[in-house]
């Protein structure tokens, strides 16, 4: 199997578990509704752990744009490649999306809400200020790139790096997720809410796309810094 079908196949199961505990927890008539945080953070821990487990081997399981990023600023991953990583993430992504749709699809029925439709899909604000919104993911995803940086070898990670990497993710939504929901990943973020904006839910809203910029650059940004921090040591 190529690395562009690992990318596609590990953000893919990153989606279907991770958009899949948000609908969980947030649709009307499901065994887990209300769970609460802890439980979206478990879920998006293990969605990772199992996402890397799987495509460690075959790509390296970087998964997210801004890891991908943040690798070759670092010197530890070619620039040609990032392109083609970043277009298969992003697939993965809406596929993703789009299974978790199927999955919970008489949920999203049973939902008035349509609010919680769009935010089991894509990130949104607690508090509403762009410049704090930014530093949030900034902040999440240089936590996440530079301490990815200590556990790659070569050129990504492998299945043995998937337990610490879920308990990376685990630990930055407890901690800095509150806030902005945590996206630190432009392709998780970006896939679902196109899923969103052309899937046929009933009762859905807009896609909050004045939104959709700061769970992209963010967490760009935050690879970026990450990247030129590890190259200075």
């Amino acid at each position: 199997m190529t690395p562009f079908f690992g990318e596609l196949l590990g953000t893919f199961i990153l989606m279907v578990l991770g958009n899949g505990v948000n609908a969980n927890v947030s649709l009307n008539r499901t065994y887990g509704q209300n769970a609460g945080w802890i439980v979206i953070s478990l879920g998006w821990g293990i969605a990772v752990f199992v996402a890397v487990f799987i495509s460690g081997p075959i790509s390296g399981a970087h998964i997210n744009p801004a890891v991908t990023i943040g690798l070759a600023v670092a010197g530890k991953f070619p620039w040609k490649e990032v392109p083609f990583y970043i277009v298969s993430q992003m697939i993965g992504a809406f596929l993703g999306a789009w299974v978790t749709y199927l999955q919970y699809r008489p949920h999203f029925t049973a939902t008035e809400n349509a609010d919680a439709k769009l935010g089991l899909f894509s990130t949104g604000p607690a508090i509403k200020s762009t410049v704090d919104n930014l530093m949030s993911e900034i902040i999440g995803t240089f936590v996440l790139v530079f301490a990815v940086f200590f556990l790659v070898s070569g050129e990504g990670l492998g299945s043995l790096d998937a337990l610490p990497v879920g308990l990376l993710v685990l630990g930055i939504g407890l901690s800095l997720g509150g806030s902005t929901g945590y996206a630190i990943n432009p392709a998780r973020d970006l896939g679902p809410r196109i899923f969103h904006a052309i899937a046929p839910i009933s009762g859905k809203r807009d896609s909050n796309w004045g939104y959709a910029w700061i769970p992209v650059i963010g967490p760009v940004l935050g690879a970026l810094i990450a990247g030129l921090v590890y190259a200075m040591l």
